[in-house]
């Protein structure tokens, strides 16, 4: 094993045994805390899975809110995501979901304090938990983690995109399969399992776009397209969360006058992140991830009913 790597994996198992044990400290909400996370960096779908969830709530009229950390703000401290901000103040997810939604998404390095904030704000509701998996600070009634098959093969960062072993997932209540993940290659005994499919909507597409992106796996995204029988003119790609600016502009408009393509296509995350020079882009596809949950009635059935017993029994 790397030696990092081995100093990396010492620290999780240390952090996490302390928790386990009660050494340190949780500290619990008021209202109901579901935690959607996942165990390597990026790319597992958390975010289209926060949206699904949320509507599927929505659906069942059940109020909730959403705290996140609002990773790649350029602010700090607990703040409430305005839908019309940008993501330099909130972040690209935070606000992408705070659109989809039309719900309160709150913002806090320490999930807690941005809880206690919603609660103060809203009262005390069902609170969704963003990219909560490794947050342990604040206590959840259910844990939600998706994986992907490559978690399955994959290493402990540095060496690798892990952040947790694949072992963690015995704290989880429901771990969802994204991406074709088989239950047979990760410890799930005990686990409700759970399947999602995914997807994009390649709907009004220029004729040989340029596509681009920053997310975490952008080939993936280009490999959906030409699925969905769009094939690019050219490709840019950008590392994650890439907020573009002038000089990106310049050349994605470069790009496509060197290609001859007849416009652009992206993902809804970097829609965000060029803020105020979508239009200059135009014509500009941005395209949706679809995601779905199979069976989807029993399992927010499940843990609805798993939540209220574990309240109760607090």
């Amino acid at each position: 094993m790397n030696p990092l790597a081995s100093i990396f994996a010492a620290g999780v198992h240390l952090r996490n045994a302390l928790y386990d044990r009660g050494r340190l400290p949780q500290r619990r909400l008021q209202g109901p805390t579901i935690s959607v996370g996942n165990l390597s960096v990026g790319g597992s779908g958390k975010t289209p899975f926060v949206l699904l969830l949320g509507e599927l709530l929505k659906t069942r009229g059940v109020k909730f809110d959403v705290l996140s950390r609002g990773y790649g703000r350029e602010t700090r401290g607990v703040l409430l995501v305005e839908a019309s901000g940008s993501s330099r103040d909130f972040g690209d997810e935070p606000l992408l979901i705070a659109r989809r939604l039309g719900l309160p998404v709150v913002l806090g390095e320490d999930r807690y304090e941005a809880g206690v904030f919603a609660e103060k704000k809203f009262g005390p509701q069902f609170h969704i938990l963003d990219d909560g998996f490794q947050h342990r600070a604040l206590a959840r009634d259910f844990d939600i983690v998706l994986v992907t098959p490559d978690d399955a093969r994959d290493r402990l960062l540095p060496a690798g995109r892990l952040r947790e072993p694949v072992t963690s997932l015995r704290r989880a209540d429901a771990v969802v399969l994204s991406s074709g993940a088989s239950p047979q290659v990760f410890p799930v005994a005990g686990k409700l399992v759970w399947r999602v499919r995914r997807g994009i909507v390649a709907k009004h597409v220029p004729a040989r776009p340029v596509a681009f992106c920053g997310i975490a796996r952008p080939r993936s995204f280009l490999l959906q397209l030409r699925t969905a029988g769009v094939e690019p003119a050219a490709e840019a790609v950008y590392r994650d969360h890439h907020v573009y600016t002038e000089k990106d502009i310049r050349e994605l408009l470069r790009v496509k006058a060197e290609s001859e393509a007849q416009g652009f296509v992206t993902t809804e995350k970097d829609a965000i992140n060029l803020g105020g020079y979508l239009s200059t882009l135009e014509p500009l596809a941005v395209i949706p991830v679809k995601m779905e949950l199979l069976d989807a009635t029993n399992a927010v059935d499940t843990m609805l009913r798993l939540v209220e017993e574990r309240r109760r029994a607090a």
